[in-house]
């Protein structure tokens, strides 16, 4: 089964969507997890690109479920 090209670029940034959104939700929630304090303390600092990869991730996605559904 062929994809038409512009079905291949949407799935390539669905995928692009899920692993930001996946990296961003990871870093928030490592300060939660982790059991060393330095660790807790890294991921503490890293709360913005956590944020930042989240909101990249939601906004590939939702670009492409909306292409899709053209």
């Amino acid at each position: 089964m062929t994809q038409t090209p512009q079905r291949k670029q949407d799935n390539e940034l669905l995928l692009k969507g899920v692993v930001c959104a996946l990296i961003g939700a990871i870093i928030l929630l490592a300060p939660y997890v982790a059991r060393s304090p330095s660790v807790q303390e890294f991921m503490r600092q890293a709360t913005v690109v956590g944020w930042f990869a989240l909101v990249l991730g939601v906004a590939f996605i939702a670009r492409a479920l909306r292409q899709r559904w053209r």
